[in-house]
């Protein structure tokens, strides 16, 4: 059976007020792997141990840009070395103006070389507004591409609300990809949109059940041996399950 992963993001109704009852919810619907979306005041020796119990693999962190300035990647680096995590994604960061956007690639390239040595990689989670042109001129994910060497961890729903076709843009980047988020949802049909307007009217929806080619996504994802972390974020009724349904989704795709 196909191994799959899932942000935590997808049951944050859980996570902040019981992040080891989500972590036994999902490792008991069949999830391998958690990415974390925080940790809630909880020890990294106590996660360490949840995750030992439940059989679960963390296969990266959520981790804003805060947490990897100079002044504080030293304890990120300590808290993600306790839990055995060598993958720290940015899930978001400042490029709406010129003098952001060279912020934000500074900080990256210090804070790639800087977990390089502490055996850590970094990636980088787009959403839309990242894949249209900016106010300043720029495609911030092509400024990502071209002038750091960070990883993509590549949201394929935000992808396809773009209007880009996941399946050729995984392949022509897949040098640089080793864990996608598999994710759905209806977008809109009608009108054009831009950078201002590029997540209006989205709605997130559990797998299967929206308009973005999983199916094709998950395909070349195996194709290549990346690994599919499942984002569902609707908490349709509620977090659990939504993410109960996305999974048996997958599960129908093996037969």
């Amino acid at each position: 059976m196909t191994e799959y992963g899932l942000q935590l993001y997808s049951v944050r109704d859980i996570t902040k007020v019981n992040l080891k009852d989500a972590l036994r919810q999902v490792a008991e619907m069949g999830y391998k792997y958690v990415e974390f979306a925080g940790f809630f005041g909880n020890s990294a020796e106590d996660v360490k141990s949840w995750l030992d119990e439940y059989g679960l693999k963390v296969s990266g962190t959520h981790t804003g840009c805060a947490a990897i300035t100079p002044t504080a990647i030293k304890e990120t680096i300590a808290y993600h070395k306790a839990i055995g995590c060598t993958n720290l994604i940015v899930p978001g960061a400042v490029y709406g103006t010129s003098e952001e956007l060279e912020y934000t690639i500074a900080l990256l390239n210090y804070a790639e070389k800087r977990l390089a040595k502490e055996g850590i990689t970094l990636g980088y989670h787009n959403h839309s507004k990242e894949l249209y042109k900016a106010p300043h001129g720029k495609v911030v994910e092509d400024e990502i591409w071209n002038r750091t060497n960070v990883e993509l961890e590549i949201d394929t729903f935000w992808l396809f609300n773009a209007g880009i076709d996941p399946v050729p843009y995984l392949e022509a980047h897949k040098d640089r990809i080793r864990v996608i988020h598999l994710k759905d949802g209806d977008i809109p049909t009608e009108g054009t949109r831009d950078y201002a307007t590029a997540h209006n009217d989205v709605k997130g929806k559990s797998l299967g059940s929206g308009m973005a080619p999983v199916k094709a996504v998950r395909d070349w994802a195996l194709a290549n041996n990346v690994l599919m972390v499942v984002e569902s974020e609707g908490l349709d009724p509620t977090g659990p399950e939504e993410v109960k349904r996305c999974i048996d989704f997958l599960c129908s795709l093996e037969a």
